[in-house]
């Protein structure tokens, strides 16, 4: 269950829920298959799978949760061929042309006959929140999968003060400055071999690079040309990596074998002592990265957070 991307909040109030108070307003919004004329549905289920039934997995302080979609998979081709066939009966049966409006109107006929019979699709997308340091953390590749579960857990809830953390420096500018420069790497983090580079206009020029020696005079070149940096593989002090994106999302996570051990040995007893090692050593960790890698962005600006209401 090691998260894969990081997509962090910051409250903008204390989280004040407990660990059962939060279980109980879960509850009241938990997963249910898709009725038989419904095309996609999600609510919240156990982080934990089949290992147990709560909703809401709190250890250290730590509260992880679960969110759960549906969707029924009904491929166009196969829609566009109902459609067909629908379409030619009833021009060769009635000997006229079927307009636009009817045709929009057969097709939905034609999905709600076929909705009991598709597939379904499932996508879990996990979420932990920490209390104490004040951030939601989702495993999620992109702002909006995030985005859907911040506004499903704002509708579970009545609302969910959290806003994307506002820095005092752009991270593109941030970024940029460290290729230039690999003395201005800060403390504890290391370039990997991998980057984006692009142009600051809408229609530049993109340069991405992977198995590349960073800081070469092929990169300087595109820096001296003007290019900035819009994502950069970082490995943090030995225990995991990522590619950081200029939108502040860590993508591709990966940590060390060392952590990963320790995590083995921890959870030795069972499945369930398993789960909760790997939950409670990787939130620690990512939760000691965060304030440093915005200290290394240039430091958050606190102050916007007082103009927030979410």
């Amino acid at each position: 269950m090691w998260f894969k991307n990081l997509v962090v909040y910051r409250f903008t109030r204390p989280f004040e829920l407990s660990a059962e108070s939060l279980q109980a307003k879960l509850a009241e919004a938990a997963f249910h298959p898709c009725r038989a004329q419904e095309i996609t549905r999600q609510g919240w289920s156990s982080p934990m799978g089949k290992l147990g039934e709560q909703l809401v997995y709190a250890s250290n302080g730590y509260l992880l949760i679960n969110l759960r979609k549906e969707e029924k998979i009904i491929p166009a081709s196969v829609v566009s061929d109902h459609l067909t066939e629908k379409v030619e009966a009833i021009e060769q049966e009635q000997d006229r042309k079927v307009r636009k409006k009817e045709r929009d109107s057969l097709k939905e006929e034609i999905l709600i006959d076929l909705l009991p019979k598709a597939f379904s699709r499932f996508q879990h997308t996990l979420a932990f929140i920490d209390p104490r340091s004040g951030v939601l953390v989702v495993d999620a590749s992109s702002a909006k999968r995030a985005e859907d579960l911040c506004s499903h857990l704002r509708k579970t809830l009545g609302s969910l003060p959290v806003t994307i953390p506002a820095l005092k420096q752009a991270p593109n500018s941030v970024m940029t400055g460290w290729l230039e420069s690999e003395a201005a790497l800060p403390d504890g983090f290391i370039a990997g071999d991998e980057a984006e580079l692009k142009e600051p206009t809408d229609d530049g020029s993109i340069i991405r690079c992977k198995n590349q020696a960073l800081f070469s005079d092929e990169i300087r070149a595109h820096l001296d040309a003007g290019k900035q940096v819009a994502k950069l593989a970082l490995h943090w002090r030995d225990k995991l990596g990522f590619l950081l994106g200029e939108d502040l999302i860590m993508r591709r996570v990966k940590f060390s074998d060392t952590l990963l051990d320790q995590a083995s040995d921890m959870g030795q007893a069972d499945a369930a002592a398993a789960f909760d090692a790997d939950f409670y050593l990787m939130s620690q960790e990512v939760c000691s990265l965060i304030p440093e890698l915005f200290d290394a962005l240039g430091g958050e600006n606190s102050e916007s957070y007082n103009a927030v209401t979410v």
